[in-house]
């Protein structure tokens, strides 16, 4: 599977999310729907965005009771989006129960990652707010292992936990990284980002860049920087 580059369309309405995709003429790059576009926009906006002929990770991050997740995997995957997560948090229970609900009576199914911790989650929030007193690299293993032996797809981690995930589940474990920043940027509400050369080096399959493509004077040059930076083409 090749690397690609998944912009975060964190947009407020279904106008300002088809302005921004028609600036790439023809192009179709993978796109996420985050909540506030879905909950704004509804089931419609993953609809007209997929019949536009882009990829979808719908990133709702399900976190519940194993069988309310089921059942609402059983509607996300009438969409046809290409992947979806919950929270590795929920445990192997419900991320079991959400890949049999995700799973279509065809056997097939989108993808199905489980996030880690946040990339906003320091060390010390970690510790001092959810008192988790383990290193937060050992933490984001423990989640990666439980969701490879949940049957899942992949993690949304750091890239700077690409690597460890990677050796830890395997090369074909998904690794989907949010927290990228070009050189020399800010870095907004994140805490553990890197560049998308950087997340190349470590080994992500994928990596979600949101503001510094949505919000930068040139989306579309922002976007081939990402794409030559971390895919090569």
């Amino acid at each position: 599977m090749g690397k690609d580059v998944i912009i975060a369309c964190d947009f407020k309405s279904r106008a300002e999310t088809v302005g921004f995709l028609e600036l790439f003429k023809g192009r179709k790059p993978y796109v996420k729907i985050g909540m506030e576009l879905f909950y704004a926009e509804g089931p419609d906006i993953v609809r007209d965005i997929k019949e536009r002929g882009h990829n979808i990770f719908l990133d709702l991050k399900l976190h519940d009771i194993p069988n309310t997740v089921m059942k609402a995997m059983k509607v996300l995957s009438s969409l046809n989006v290409d992947m979806v997560n919950v929270h590795a948090a929920g445990t192997r229970a419900m991320m079991e129960a959400a890949l049999n609900g995700l799973t279509r009576d065809d056997g097939t199914r989108p993808l199905l990652v489980a996030v880690t911790q946040l990339t906003s989650t320091s060390e010390e929030r970690m510790k001092n707010e959810l008192l988790i007193d383990r290193p937060i690299d050992e933490v984001v293993m423990r989640y990666a292992e439980n969701a490879a032996s949940s049957g899942l797809d992949g993690v949304v981690c750091s890239p700077l936990e690409a690597a460890k995930v990677k050796e830890a589940c395997g090369k074909g474990f998904l690794t989907v990284t949010p927290g990228i920043r070009f050189e020399g940027a800010g870095v907004g509400d994140q805490v553990r980002v890197t560049t998308p050369a950087d997340a190349k080096k470590t080994g992500s399959d994928y990596i979600v860049v949101g503001r510094p493509v949505t919000q930068a004077d040139d989306p579309v040059c922002a976007y081939e920087r990402c794409v030559r930076e971390f895919c090569d083409r």
